[in-house]
């Protein structure tokens, strides 16, 4: 703003007129804010509204590209599956005598196991904080008081960046690591195969299935004289030949506390579907987190604070 006036006044008094001035501008901010908080907790309503518990719920087609490997479908209402047919075929899963494939069907048994999606209910809480967070800046707190807004939305944009972030799952501290959050076998009527790994989580906005065939590390082939990846003379003529054996996926040769029993990977297979549902929400939750975002930098302006810290 100016800092010069006419006719000229001194000093102290230029001062003080100019701190009377931030004051009406603060003042003015955070009343128009309390109009945006109500904008905010309309786009937060619609998210519960695309993540709520609600027949029929979304039917997802969970089958691998161009092959025969993975072919099904599941149906989410809200954080729960509550119905799935799968049908396998894996060569390292051999389909029971007399089938074609292996079939994986959610139990309809009342006394079965739910399966959850841990992100999605984290990101109901999330969602349902927020609404507190709005609630409690309009209602309880003074408005007017910048502090204590400024502390409000910081802890809602936090809440938002968080919320986003369940929806991303770029991280195992978010998906859950497979080998201690896969689904109970007990959830399948009938259970799954042994050694079976049926983990479903969420990435991108999408219902991402990691399918695995395991086997316990202690029965883990020992080289022979017969086998393939082994020389006797030095050099292994199949490498020399066809070039080196690549892995036949990224955790081949890992051990895996799992149930209990260290394990390795045979066979892992991922397959995802996109969920209309869940790429709303996460638009949505991106724009109303930036949004936040300007709130928080247009009030430490007016009250004439360094943006040292980083929002991202």
């Amino acid at each position: 703003m100016a800092t010069w006036a006419y006719p000229p006044l001194p000093p102290e008094r230029l001062k003080q007129e100019e701190e009377n001035a931030l004051t009406k501008e603060l003042e003015w901010l955070l009343n128009s804010l309390q109009e945006s908080l109500a904008s905010l907790k309309e786009g937060l309503q619609e998210c519960a509204e695309l993540l709520a518990h609600k027949e029929p719920g979304s039917t997802l087609v969970l089958s691998s590209l161009r092959s025969e490997h993975v072919k099904g479908f599941v149906t989410r209402v809200g954080a729960k599956i509550i119905k799935g047919d799968i049908n396998l075929r894996l060569s390292t899963l051999p389909p029971p005598r007399g089938a074609a494939s292996t079939r994986l069907s959610l139990s309809n048994s009342p006394s079965a196991p739910e399966l959850v999606l841990g992100q999605l209910a984290s990101l109901r809480n999330l969602i349902n904080e927020s609404l507190d967070i709005i609630d409690v800046s309009t209602w309880t707190g003074d408005p007017l008081d910048a502090s204590f807004i400024s502390g409000q939305l910081h802890l809602l944009h936090e809440n938002l960046a968080k919320a986003r972030n369940m929806l991303k799952g770029e991280s195992e501290e978010i998906t859950g690591k497979w080998w201690e959050t896969s689904a109970d076998e007990n959830m399948f009527g009938p259970p799954l195969p042994p050694y079976v790994s049926f983990h479903l989580s969420v990435a991108d906005a999408a219902l991402v299935l990691h399918l695995r065939t395991l086997e316990p590390n202690s029965t883990a082939h020992a080289p022979t004289a017969f086998a393939t990846d082994i020389s006797l003379t030095g050099f292994n003529l199949r490498e020399r030949i066809f070039g080196p054996r690549h892995p036949p996926h990224d955790e081949a040769g890992q051990v895996f506390n799992w149930k209990g029993e260290e394990v390795k990977v045979k066979e892992k297979i991922r397959v995802e579907s996109q969920d209309p549902s869940l790429i709303a929400a996460m638009a949505k939750l991106i724009v109303l987190e930036n949004e936040v975002l300007k709130w928080i930098t247009a009030l430490k302006i007016v009250r004439g604070e360094e943006d040292t810290e980083s929002e991202q």
